[in-house]
């Protein structure tokens, strides 16, 4: 579950783990007052109110629980009291704004895709980061079997966005030490193993088998997944550099082996580099896709992976292509940090991790796309940074287009003497194009993602938006980390216009497993 009980939060870890999703609660209550005009000084704090709440959160069994989460939380106590008395009688009319945090909403969920497992199909993703690759292919009516994520704070944006996949089948560690217990959360036959192994060497070109670089270790283990799972589609996303090793990736799928009713079968790969531009996403981003088909299901349906490619490509055809300006529409302006360790701080100027949402009646296609037309009264993760005053002078004199070449800036350019290696080190992004990649290197400081019209770098929301992740999609964990997760990330829509298509083969798989049924 997303909460534990109170008495096995131990270490520094989980309290502040703890501590970030009860303050998170907190500020949504607190906004979400402020955008109904209500205020929180009215309202009557009932500590019982607040303990059934609590309960059903699952944090607390009892009324003796209380005593140790009050000295874990501190003076935020008495917040929580009077935020939980208000949500226990306006939750209908708040449209269930606290659902997600909330353990007894999660089991429900839950429950409710185990009775309809019959008629869905299954995915394993591995890599799984904050949860992108998969959003998409749950948008499209899979369900989870297992999420592997080794970044702690990723596994927990996953964990908190996707309420539908029970937690135990969200796996945070080392692939290499899950590969040998996957029984223990795969309990049916999965379909799509889906992910983007990490993969660093491909510049090596007197190395007969780039691939084999240890560097490129992870990438094996997530072929030997493959192995055990057996699924019937594989969809591998990497960045476009691996395609000098991509013959070694479809070699190596080739060589699995595999028993399927008695029979070894191996798997047939191929690949395509793709823009996520062409899937509707508000973003110039291109990735190699790697599509695995298991030779039986190729054989039973008369294709090969070649296809399933020029199926997605056929799939963008008709698609709407967005630019940037749309995925920056209807959001609230702001300015760069002026003061250095701002990042955890709320403030007016320059955001805030949860507020209201000036722009709730306003929308666009693209929003109206990756939001599924839900409106949104909170906006989340809607933050800038700090820039000293040499770089904010530099943002304001870059036009749109311009990077550290311009000589609007050679004057006061710090990087002027090594700009062969820094030109890119400071771009403007265009409005009226698709943006340039969203990077985890926007972590460092975000020169290379210059607001088009406002003096500062891209927010995380804002970058979450170029992504395609909807708007109620949370980014947990420190402000820079959240950065790194957006970066890292398929974005949905793309992963959807993946999806789609496989779906579409594994009915055909189904309906002619029925009808042979039908038939014996």
């Amino acid at each position: 579950m997303l909460f534990q009980h109170i008495d096995l939060i131990e270490g520094k870890s989980m309290k502040k783990r703890l501590l970030e999703k009860i303050n998170l609660m907190i500020r949504i209550i607190e906004e979400y007052c402020l955008f109904t005009d209500q205020s929180l000084e009215d309202v009557s704090s009932d500590e019982i109110k607040s303990l059934d709440e609590l309960i059903e959160i699952g944090i607390v069994r009892t009324k003796d629980d209380l005593v140790k989460l009050k000295k874990i939380i501190g003076n935020d106590y008495d917040r929580l009291v009077t935020i939980l008395s208000y949500y226990s009688e306006h939750k209908e009319e708040s449209g269930f704004i606290l659902k997600k945090f909330y353990n007894s909403y999660r089991t429900k969920l839950q429950e409710e895709a185990a009775q309809n497992n019959a008629d869905s199909f299954y995915i394993a993703d591995f890599f799984a980061g904050a949860g992108g690759l998969s959003l998409g292919f749950v948008q499209e009516g899979f369900q989870v079997q297992i999420a592997n994520e080794i970044e702690e704070v990723a596994a927990e944006t996953y964990m908190f966005n996707h309420p539908e996949v029970d937690e135990k089948r969200i796996v945070q560690g080392d692939i290499r030490e899950i590969l040998d217990n996957l029984e223990n959360y795969i309990d049916r036959a999965v379909d799509v193993v889906i992910g983007g192994p990490p993969c660093q060497s491909f510049s090596n070109a007197n190395r007969q088998r780039i691939i084999d670089d240890p560097r490129n270790v992870l990438y094996k283990y997530f072929v030997k997944a493959v192995e055990i799972i057996k699924p019937k589609f594989v969809v591998m996303e990497n960045v476009k550099g691996m395609r000098s090793v991509a013959d070694q990736v479809v070699e190596d799928f080739h060589h699995i082996r595999i028993d399927i009713d008695g029979r070894e079968v191996d798997y047939e790969m191929d690949y395509h580099v793709f823009n996520s531009h062409d899937f509707s996403v508000a973003q110039g981003r291109e990735r190699l896709i790697y599509i695995g088909v298991r030779k039986d299901i190729k054989e039973e349906l008369g294709i090969d992976a070649n296809q399933v490619i020029n199926d997605i490509i056929v799939g963008t055809m008709n698609n709407a292509r967005f630019v940037l300006k749309d995925a920056l529409e209807h959001i609230r302006p702001l300015k760069a940090a002026e003061e250095k360790n701002m990042t955890e701080t709320d403030h007016e100027e320059y955001g805030k991790k949860v507020e209201i949402n000036h722009y709730y009646d306003l929308s666009n296609d693209y929003l109206d796309l990756i939001n599924e037309k839900r409106k949104q009264p909170i906006v989340y993760n809607h933050k800038a940074r700090f820039n000293n005053e040499n770089d904010r002078e530099i943002y304001r004199r870059l036009e749109q287009g311009e990077d550290s070449t311009s000589e609007r800036v050679q004057d006061i350019m710090p990087y002027k003497h090594r700009s062969h290696v820094f030109k890119d080190k400071y771009y403007k992004l265009v409005e009226d194009r698709p943006s340039r990649t969203i990077t985890a290197h926007m972590k460092m400081d975000c020169h290379s993602h210059i607001h088009p019209k406002q003096v500062r770098s891209l927010t995380p929301r804002e970058a979450a938006r170029v992504q395609s992740f909807p708007d109620d999609y949370v980014f947990l964990g420190p402000f820079l980390k959240t950065y790194m997760q957006i970066g890292n990330a398929v974005p949905p829509l793309m992963a959807r216009g993946f999806a789609k298509v496989i779906k579409d083969y594994l009915e055909r798989v189904e309906k002619e497993k029925k009808e042979l049924q039908n038939t014996n």
